[in-house]
């Protein structure tokens, strides 16, 4: 996780026997919810049985996930999660968590990339409000990955009104030509990241 607030290592957070949580860095009772808003968060934490001290941390993270994904905001299709199963007892299960773990690191950063460059080649131009409805409407597109995100909110403003208004019949082609160049410039800096 890239951000961990004060402490020495991760928060223990300690489940009773009654399926309640509790937080010892706050000694106050916790919900799955409270867990999902700290992983967004950065914050690292280490779930352990109250009563075995066994760390529980992959059960609990797996149960938020199947609480989101009861919520409507399904995020894992139906033919990965049976080929993920079908993966459980294969000789190649040891490789599954590395590799998923991998490609979503590499996910991150090139989401991160993308951004980055939209935003650099945009700057200081007179497009640079319609870029940032453009990325507004590309985070929106992408907020399945973003646990807790409202999709089409991302700037603020309603998907519906998002788009840029219709230029006016006098300097449609001047303003095509415009976004053409600055698409090219674009794609140079994407290609740049790339190599």
């Amino acid at each position: 996780m890239k951000k961990q607030s004060a402490g020495d290592g991760p928060v223990v957070i300690k489940k009773y026997a009654n399926r309640r949580l509790y937080n010892t860095e706050t000694s106050s009772y916790i919900t799955l919810e409270h867990l999902a808003a700290m992983t967004r968060e950065g914050r690292d934490f280490k779930v352990v049985d109250a009563k075995t001290d066994d760390d529980i941390t992959h059960n609990v993270l797996t149960q938020i996930i199947m609480e989101e994904e009861s919520r409507g905001q399904t995020m894992l299709p139906v033919p990965f999660l049976r080929q993920l199963i079908a993966m459980y007892g294969d000789s190649m299960q040891a490789m599954v968590p590395g590799y998923l773990e991998a490609s979503m690191d590499s996910f991150r950063r090139n989401h991160e990339q993308f951004k980055s460059a939209v935003e650099g080649a945009f700057a200081n131009s007179p497009f640079a409000e319609i870029a940032k409805r453009n990325l507004a409407m590309f985070e929106a597109a992408t907020a399945a990955f973003k646990p807790g995100s409202v999709p089409g909110a991302a700037d603020g403003t309603p998907a519906a009104t998002s788009a840029a208004t219709p230029a006016t019949p006098s300097t449609k082609d001047d303003e095509i030509a415009a976004l053409k160049a600055e698409l090219t410039k674009l794609n140079d800096k994407i290609e740049k990241l790339n190599q």
